[in-house]
């Protein structure tokens, strides 16, 4: 029950039908429906603690994760596509692609909503660039690192003023969007939503706020998993 496989072989296809493992309990991936009636299918990853190091550790937790880069193109298309649909009513001026997974999605989205371009947010600090157009990020993949999320100043006259998209591959404690949102904000962008292929449990939810969490957009729900003597099961 608590061996992982190799990831190799996920994220590889999309299943036209619902898979015979719909239902919990589960012993080694989780299938998850997507809104064209195709199926995914995601490895069950366990974790040994809770990521944030200020929360008790639990044993026998795990996540059903997806890594974009880690998709075939085919997949990783299909996902740009599902999330291109369900944003296009809002009617954005610009995509705004989070790092670094959500920099693999938003080109994706942009070209099917019909954009030129996308703007791309970063990890890595450019010599020209400048400290008030970053942000402190915490990251629950990465966590006690300290870390910035910058806009190249060139490309702020592209965001100033627009409304726009934000674009990430997941939200789960919601930490990693909160801190694009409040610059982009900050820098007199209207957010119009955060578009995400896996929203992860619920938590975000509240480090969002209610306002903000009603303006997540996701192509799929991925449960956080608890340990039975029968296998995997969703938690609280």
């Amino acid at each position: 029950m608590h061996e992982a496989d190799a990831t190799t072989g996920y994220w590889q296809q999309l299943l036209d039908a619902a898979p015979a493992d719909v239902a919990p309990p589960w012993r080694r991936s989780v299938p998850v429906a997507l809104p064209d009636g195709r199926w995914l299918r995601l490895p069950i990853r366990p974790l040994p603690a809770e990521p944030e190091p200020e929360v008790r550790p639990e044993p026998g937790h795990a996540v059903a994760s997806l890594l974009c880069n880690h998709a075939s193109l085919a997949v990783l298309d299909a996902l740009g596509e599902l999330l291109a649909r369900q944003l296009a009513p809002l009617g954005a001026e610009v995509v705004v692609g989070l790092p670094t997974l959500g920099l693999a999605l938003a080109p994706i989205v942009a070209r099917q909503l019909g954009h030129a371009r996308y703007v791309p947010l970063g990890y890595s600090r450019k010599f020209w660039y400048d400290d008030a157009l970053s942000a402190a990020v915490v990251s629950i993949t990465s966590p006690g690192a300290a870390k910035r999320v910058y806009l190249d100043p060139h490309l702020l006259p592209l965001v100033r003023g627009r409304r726009v998209l934000l674009v990430d591959d997941a939200v789960s404690s919601g930490r990693t969007a909160r801190a694009p949102w409040d610059l982009l904000q900050s820098l007199g962008a209207e957010v119009l939503a955060l578009g995400v292929a896996m929203r992860q449990g619920q938590r975000w939810r509240a480090e969002l706020g209610p306002e903000r969490a009603a303006r997540v957009e996701g192509v799929f729900d991925s449960p956080l998993l608890r340990a039975t003597p029968a296998g995997w099961v969703p938690r609280d």
